[in-house]
């Protein structure tokens, strides 16, 4: 071998050395953490928990009905399972939300959040109370539904043009299409249960009791 091969290989594997010691863009996003204040940490653990709150209660229900031999459609288990999917992508966005993002939405961004956050937990506790009052509740649940929806594609079109800018990581936008699978699936899946008449849940419902 030629002496400028060996340094051509040389230089090729010191390369390819470094490229295995630098952090992943996924571990320098979430080492962001460390960067935590005690408050950034209060609403981290509030909010995430809230939706894992709602994980553990739609696929509690679900697991319930299934166990005991509820007949159940698909749409019922695709609610859980989306949340699930929606709340780990919160969980990793959320992360730059409180710190190096989080000077950039305290103003009409952060309002925009909150927009969404209200009209999704609206939808989700309407759309529930639905089981008892449908002809009431439906309408109003169907449009805080569809706002969470409108609110977050106008988040969306924040986030892009920070990305845009070189002021935004992939793995946040990675995140957000998490999101939107995520919530999507869940509510989508959510109204055709209701549209099927809650199928299951009156049977679920006695489980519930029985084991209360």
């Amino acid at each position: 071998m030629s002496t400028s091969s060996r340094s051509l290989s040389t230089i090729e594997r010191r390369a390819s050395d470094r490229s295995r010691r630098r952090p992943s863009e996924l571990s320098v996003y979430v080492g962001r953490m460390r960067e935590f204040t005690r408050e950034d940490w209060i609403v981290y653990v509030a909010w995430v928990g809230l939706m894992f709150g709602l994980v553990a209660a739609t696929g509690s229900f679900v697991g319930l009905g299934h166990v005991g031999g509820v007949a159940l459609p698909a749409s019922a288990y695709l609610v859980p399972a989306g949340a699930l999917v929606f709340t780990i992508a919160i969980a990793v966005d959320t992360i730059g939300h409180r710190t190096i993002y989080k000077q950039e939405i305290q103003a009409a961004e952060g309002l925009v959040h909150g927009i969404t956050i209200l009209c999704g937990i609206g939808s989700c506790v309407l759309l529930t109370a639905a089981y008892h009052a449908p002809g009431a509740l439906w309408i109003p649940a169907m449009v805080l539904t569809a706002l969470s929806f409108l609110y977050s594609l106008i988040d969306e079109v924040f986030h892009w043009r920070r990305y845009v800018s070189k002021n935004s990581d992939r793995v946040e936008m990675w995140s957000h299409v998490g999101i939107f699978v995520g919530h999507l699936t869940m509510m989508i899946a959510w109204w055709a249960w209701f549209f099927d008449g809650y199928r299951g849940v009156a049977e679920t419902l006695v489980l519930l009791r029985g084991h209360g």
